[in-house]
């Protein structure tokens, strides 16, 4: 076994054994570069993957592309099974794998923007634009990561036969997606298998489409997931290399690509409460597994242990740590709450900055263990923020409950006087008395944080964008237009809290 399948989690500077280009290759990518051939049009340059496959130096790799094209991998012998199947097999609910959250080790950047991307009041319009590419669901929004960072899943399997599909238009819909968050930090999961000769775009939309991608994209992404990365897809990466090179003048960009073999790598990174796996993604993850037998830690070993810790309080239900403690306010919540309250309110970028992730994991280890943490002493005003942000998400049911979603997320149909009206009755009726002072203490702190705003560039909108989807998420997936109206509604509970919170 290679020492990727070892590790399941490499990154992406490890070149593949036998997969060196021919000089003919490179000179023909490389003369095409230089000439800005590929970029004028999406016309297929010569060398694009067909059917036939490339000239590799290695007869091994060029039988790997080839079985891949063909729609199979020749170690697992796993059959393609068309888009449509695949996603009448999802809504039929099968569906059993879920994940979330990706935390990368160590210092995480801070490309902090004086301006947020903003909700859209016309969202739903904006979805229907696109509807004809949409409709795949080939990129899918799954929520914030422990981090408040979103996390765009792009998934290969889901991609048509390219006869059905204009990939102009998909790159629009990309760009129309990637626009809303790029502002912010984000990262990308990329489910490659599925890819076929029969679903796969040119070679020259690929790389028009990198060039379109500028800087505006890739700086704030903090991390590229390719999962299941097949033959195809590294060589691909060798042949961007460098051009990446060219255009950013350092690996930097590279260095954010990993390479992820199996899906419980990725919970190492991710909580899996978020994530929809797609259901052929599943099961060819199974048969790699079958195959070659690794550590499979799917279990729920963790919750579990969660269960009999009294002290926990990041995973757990919130009536857990009510009782357990008994408090009113979650410890975590008030220690973040309070030392924010008195040291950054007016600090820019306060809940949009990362932190070390090393220090965030201390913290809330030293939480869970029962154990007073003095925010003083860590002296950075960013881990108590994202510790915060990190325990709302990290609740196995939103404080907003999952039975709010549908009424919250309907809201925007009433009118205006009956939507203050119908979210008093919610609070009164529908919402559990302890997850509504939690909610109104939260809520106050966010209306004084958004005084600031001038210093702190955090006004009730990008708090909004922040906090919404940590207040309240479905138990499955949401898309686009849904996540548009919890952002939404988190901005109207600070705009309207003296209204909303009489009791």
């Amino acid at each position: 076994m290679s020492s990727t399948n070892e590790q399941g989690l490499q990154n992406k500077t490890d070149t593949p054994s036998g997969e060196e280009l021919s000089s003919e290759l490179l000179a023909e990518f490389h003369e095409a570069n230089r000439d800005n051939e590929l970029f004028a049009s999406t016309e297929d340059p010569e060398f694009e993957f067909d059917e036939s496959g490339l000239q590799l130096a290695s007869k091994e790799a060029e039988l790997d592309l080839e079985a891949e094209l063909e729609g199979i991998t020749e170690d697992y012998n796993v059959p393609m099974t068309s888009w449509e199947e695949d996603l009448a097999r999802e809504q039929a609910g099968e569906i059993a794998f879920r994940s979330g959250a990706i935390t990368p080790e160590g210092l995480i950047e801070d490309d902090f923007e004086k301006e947020l991307g903003t909700p859209s009041d016309a969202e739903d319009n904006d979805e229907s634009e696109f509807r004809d590419v949409a409709q795949y669901r080939i990129l899918e929004v799954a929520g914030d990561d422990t981090y408040g960072r979103k996390v765009i899943v792009a998934s290969a399997c889901r991609l048509p036969p390219s006869s059905q599909i204009n990939h102009e238009r998909l790159m629009e819909y990309l760009k129309y997606t990637l626009d809303q968050y790029v502002e912010n930090d984000y990262v990308i999961v990329y489910f490659h298998y599925g890819l076929t000769s029969k679903n796969k775009p040119k070679l020259g939309w690929m790389l028009q489409m990198y060039r379109e991608l500028d800087r505006k994209y890739k700086k704030n992404l903090k991390a590229l997931y390719l999962v299941h990365p097949t033959n195809f897809i590294k060589l691909l990466l060798n042949i961007f290399k460098p051009f990446i090179r060219q255009e950013h003048g350092s690996a930097k960009f590279g260095r954010k690509i990993m390479y992820v073999d199996y899906l419980h790598k990725l919970k190492e990174h991710l909580h899996f409460d978020q994530l929809v796996v797609p259901s052929l993604v599943l099961e060819h993850d199974a048969k790699i597994l079958s195959a070659q037998k690794p550590s499979y830690p799917y279990s729920s070993d963790e919750s579990e242990a969660a269960v009999h810790n009294p002290k926990q309080q990041f995973g757990v239900k919130l009536q857990q740590i009510l009782q357990n403690y008994k408090c009113v306010i979650p410890p975590v919540v008030e220690t973040c709450v309070e030392f924010l309250r008195k040291n950054a309110l007016d600090v820019e970028g306060i809940f949009r900055r990362s932190a070390n992730a090393s220090v965030l994991k201390d913290v809330q280890k030293r939480f869970n263990q029962g154990e007073t943490v003095d925010f003083d002493e860590i002296n950075d005003v960013h881990i108590p923020a994202v510790t915060l942000k990190t325990f709302l998400r990290d609740l196995q049911e939103p404080i907003l409950t999952f039975d709010l979603y549908q009424p919250v997320v309907r809201l925007h149909t009433l009118e205006e006087d009956r939507q203050l009206i119908e979210v008093q009755r919610l609070f009164r009726e529908e919402l559990p008395k302890e997850n509504y002072i939690i909610l109104k203490y939260i809520i106050h702190f966010l209306t004084q944080v958004s005084q600031y705003s001038d210093s702190n560039k955090m006004n009730t909108v990008n708090l909004a964008i922040v906090f919404g989807p940590n207040l309240l998420w479905p138990k499955g997936q949401a898309n686009l237009s849904t996540i548009g109206h919890l952002n939404s509604f988190a901005a109207y509970l600070i705009d309207n809290y003296t209204q909303l919170f009489v009791r």
